[in-house]
């Protein structure tokens, strides 16, 4: 074996076997279904906010971001990653320190829990439905998760595709299966410092053997419209590149990317199992610094790249047939350095480990949040299945391991595309929660009619635009998430104005959150 490739190999094995470690000590500290899915809301203000934002990112900051910036410029990563920001920013400031107090004081542990025990569903049909939304788009969203952790060690070890992606998903089951929500949290923080630092290694050493910050930005500058943020590029077919202008159309509908942040059920879980909502302040400071540096840096990656390109440092990564390869940028400025001898090598598996931590730390939120809804709220919820502790913890696991199963099938196919289903499910869940998740915790007047309606609607709208009104082009060709979100708000204002008021014991649990949030 080559030192370079023994040098990265090393590193990612004690990488992995740390996050199976974490599992196997939280599995001890899993006393009872809570726990499992909720961590028994005792994370701490740091813990909360860096597995809030590490579940979130995915492999999209390491590979998607960086890619979109090197091949097409500045101003659609640029919009995206200035709606991203924002949308973090609102939901830790307005959902956040209401949702936890208003979960704790219904005594919620999953997000469907939430929407019938706000709204005293005793039929649970609320939960039902917003249980299967979690099915419908969690499941594909993880099996494209073992999707790139298989790309990854095929591209980098050789393996065959399915041999790399089975590999991750078993290390990824163990960690989550073992230690739940604790385990998946904690290793989520492992995996954001993991994450940043292989950010700020693989740009100091690009602009290094870029030929320096003067060479990074002449070239930058000598691209056309590269740099413009109403402009951006794109690859044709033959190889060629032509400019497109990026207008108020296109910019709206790449900011609705913050949207998608009120409905992410892996991220709201984290705002419900946060152990102080008195310390959710901090929590909103250090998850907005981190996400605006991390999504900064990432783009500057890609720019940094494309001067790599350039100067023959590594090879182009779009070919005279219109190939494009660009989400491979941070992989191959990692092998790059990993030619540097064997320190460097294990330098470049960090950066390959942070690869991982990104897809890691939201599929194993997102198998918790997905096994949570099967079998908390559609086996004894929905079906009214009778288990007693033990048989929930069993049940638990053994649905996250069976959902595993079913995105390891999803994925077996390698020429799948991993973003265009990140895209879709963020969609889905952000045009289908969100609105119902606002509603829930602001307005008093909304009832489970008009929260019914809105999941319906947003999910309906989500496949109506984007597979039948987003291909007709021109002021329809937006992203799907932000019609379907104002649609679903459309339907919940409308259904709850014409159907019965919600009791009083509803209202009246409404306004001690509301007194409690000013306390």
């Amino acid at each position: 074996m080559e030192s370079n490739i023994a040098g990265i190999l090393v590193t990612i094995i004690v990488y992995l076997g740390g996050m199976i470690a974490i599992g196997a000590v939280f599995s001890k500290k899993n006393k009872d279904v809570s726990d499992f899915y909720l961590g028994g809301r005792k994370l701490g203000p740091l813990v909360s906010a860096m597995s809030a934002e590490a579940s979130d990112m995915s492999s999209w900051l390491l590979m998607g971001l960086p890619g979109v910036a090197y091949l097409c410029g500045l101003a659609e990563a640029g919009w995206t990653a200035i709606g991203l920001a924002v949308g973090t920013y609102l939901n830790w400031l307005f959902v956040a320190k209401r949702l936890r107090i208003y979960s704790q004081k219904t005594g919620s542990i999953t997000i469907p829990d939430f929407f019938s025990d706000r709204f005293h569903d005793n039929s649970h049909v609320l939960s039902g439905i917003a249980a299967l939304i979690i099915l419908i788009f969690f499941v594909p969203y993880t099996a494209s998760g073992f999707s790139a952790c298989g790309k990854l060690f095929g591209t980098l070890f050789g393996l065959d595709y399915h041999i790399a992606m089975i590999l991750a998903a078993i290390i990824i089951i163990a960690y989550t299966s073992m230690g739940g929500f604790l385990a998946a949290s904690f290793t989520d923080l492992i995996q954001s410092i993991v994450m940043t630092t292989a950010l700020a290694i693989i740009v100091m050493f690009g602009i290094s053997n870029a030929g320096g910050w003067n060479a990074v930005a002449e070239n930058a500058k000598s691209i056309p419209d590269y740099l413009h943020l109403t402009v951006t590029r794109s690859l044709n077919s033959d190889g060629t590149f032509s400019q497109t202008g990026y207008g108020f159309l296109p910019v709206v509908s790449t900011l609705a990317w913050g949207l998608g942040y009120f409905g992410m059920p892996h991220i709201l879980l984290r705002f419900m199992a946060t152990e102080d909502e008195k310390k959710i302040k901090l929590s909103r400071r250090i998850a907005s610094v981190w996400v605006v540096i991390a999504m900064g840096v990432a783009i500057l990656i890609g720019i940094v790249g494309n001067q790599l390109s350039v100067n023959g440092k590594i090879g182009t990564l779009w070919a005279a047939d219109g190939t494009n390869t660009s989400e491979t940028i941070v992989m191959e400025m990692a092998k790059l350095l990993s030619k540097h001898g064997f320190a460097a090598a294990m330098v470049a598996g960090l950066i390959f480990a942070g690869i991982l931590a990104c897809t890691m730390s939201t599929s194993d939120s997102q198998l918790l949040a997905a096994s949570s809804s099967m079998s908390e709220n559609i086996m004894k919820g929905v079906f009214k299945m009778k288990l007693n502790e033990k048989q929930s913890m069993l049940v638990a696991r053994c649905v996250l391991i069976v959902i595993a199963i079913l995105g390891v099938i999803l994925a077996w196919d390698p020429n799948s595309s991993v973003f265009r289903v990140v895209s879709f499910a963020w969609a889905g869940f952000g045009a289908t929660f969100g609105p119902v998740m606002l509603a829930s915790l602001f307005w008093k007047r909304c009832n489970k009619y008009g929260a019914i309606a809105g999941l319906v609607v947003g999910g309906v709208m989500i496949f109506v635009w984007k597979f039948i009104v987003r291909p007709l082009g021109g002021a329809l060709d937006i992203y799907e998430l932000l019609p379907a979100f104002i649609c679903a708000f459309v339907a919940i204002i409308v259904t709850s104005l014409v159907t019965k008021a919600p009791e009083k014991e509803i209202t009246d649990e409404f306004d001690e959150v509301s007194k409690l949030m000013k306390a």
